[in-house]
């Protein structure tokens, strides 16, 4: 079956940074666009970073541009999220999505304070 497992998640440093890790099984993830999602406390989840296949083409929030960086190992099957300069106001939870097979990760708690 479809697995997407987040990891890296953690308490950071405002202007620190995090790289988050999404292992994907149950499907072709090289033909697969792929994307991370964030949801704060009582706010809605919200679209951070999508990255198409096979060559990788991304696309950010316009409140991560400049800040985030998404990537793609095919050969790991692993999606990645750099997240550098981060501020309190990343502080969410943050899940991985398959698009396509409207398919979840658990999410991975990034909390930014000093």
């Amino acid at each position: 079956q479809v697995q997407l497992v987040e990891s890296g998640g953690g308490l950071v440093q405002p202007g620190g940074s995090l790289r988050l890790s999404c292992a994907a099984s149950g499907f072709t993830f090289s033909s697969s666009a792929m994307s991370w999602y964030r949801q704060a406390p009582g706010k809605e989840r919200e679209l951070v970073a999508f990255i198409t296949y096979p060559g990788g083409t991304t696309d950010y929030a316009n409140s991560v541009k400049g800040r985030f960086i998404i990537s793609r190992d095919n050969a790991k099957n692993t999606v990645y999220l750099q997240m550098n300069n981060l501020k309190p106001e990343d502080t969410a939870v943050y899940y991985c999505k398959w698009p396509r097979g409207n398919y979840w990760g658990q999410g991975t708690q990034v909390t930014v304070s000093s």
